[in-house]
């Protein structure tokens, strides 16, 4: 399988995760609003999330790298956002839950992609 096909079901499991988990994300777990919400925020993430990083270096500095945390928080706002201007079932209730919505994508997507790494020899 192709590694951005690998990506985004990694970043729809992990989205399920963090709408299950992270009371403030709501979603509709079905296959489609995932796959859609997925590539939502893999483009959001490839896109947008360098230029944020890029414009915040000094902050990232100051703060020994945590403001990535405050970043990848809005990547998963900005998200929603979106999916629902698209018309899809998923929503993150103010900053805390796509903080914490943020932590468990993040930790959800380290873990698996361990995982796939170990299976497949790499």
């Amino acid at each position: 399988m192709s590694q951005l096909v690998i990506r985004l079901i990694i970043n729809a499991i992990a989205l399920w995760v963090a709408a299950r988990v992270v009371p403030g994300i709501h979603a509709d777990t079905s296959v489609e609003t995932l796959s859609v919400v997925a590539v939502i925020f893999g483009v959001v993430n490839a896109f947008i999330r360098p230029v944020l990083k890029l414009l915040t270096w000094p902050l990232r500095i100051i703060t020994l790298g945590l403001f990535t945390f405050v970043i990848n928080a809005l990547m998963l706002w900005l998200t929603s956002a979106i999916a629902q201007r698209l018309g899809c079932e998923f929503s993150v209730d103010g900053f805390i839950a796509a903080l914490l919505g943020s932590l468990v994508i993040s930790a959800v997507s380290v873990v698996l992609s361990i995982f796939l790494r170990e299976r497949h020899g790499h």
